[in-house]
């Protein structure tokens, strides 16, 4: 059994048995490249965790090829499962139309019209803030901003009727 941990026989098991290991990949991916890639990823792994090769099990060559076929077996099935991935889209396009320029902006002019919104929201007193967010943000009544913050219904009313006011203003300035 060679000591994978010395370079010179590490070196000597990857001339025998890279050639068996890179039919073995290229026969499931035929791709020559990616089989080239699932023999250095093999002996990678084989020079990081040497210990995980048991003699014990079989010889060197058989576990080669082993990882080689299990590593090719991945990559297709990922291969195979980005394939369908750029299918599926491709089918959704076609059966929705071109995605156009103004569908690829809406989450940057949602993304800036909440921006703008909290500015505003944040430019107002104190009161007509807490009375907003409350009935905006909490989805709260008049009637239960009034109980929840101990005022009267009408100065509810007030504070909700100037931040609306005040934030529309800031909104049209700001557009």
């Amino acid at each position: 059994m060679p000591d994978l941990r010395d370079p010179r026989q590490f070196n000597e098991a990857y001339r025998r048995h890279a050639g068996a290991a890179r039919a073995a990949a290229a026969r499931i991916l035929r791709d020559e490249a990616a089989a080239e890639d699932v023999v250095q990823d093999v002996f990678m792994q084989l020079w990081l965790r040497p210990s995980a090769y048991d003699p014990g099990r079989g010889s060197l060559g058989a576990y080669v090829s082993m990882l080689a076929r299990s590593r090719a077996v991945d990559r297709w099935r990922t291969r195979s499962a980005r394939d369908a991935a750029l299918q599926r889209s491709a089918d959704e396009v076609r059966v929705r139309g071109d995605v156009t320029a103004e569908d690829t902006l809406e989450p940057v002019i949602r993304r800036d019209r909440r921006r703008r919104l909290a500015s505003a929201i944040g430019e107002l007193p104190t009161e007509q803030r807490s009375a907003m967010l409350l009935a905006y943000g909490r989805g709260m009544t008049a009637r239960e901003i009034a109980d929840a913050t101990k005022i009267p219904l009408g100065t509810a009313k007030s504070r909700l009727r100037l931040g609306l006011q005040k934030a529309r203003e800031s909104l049209d300035l700001a557009a």
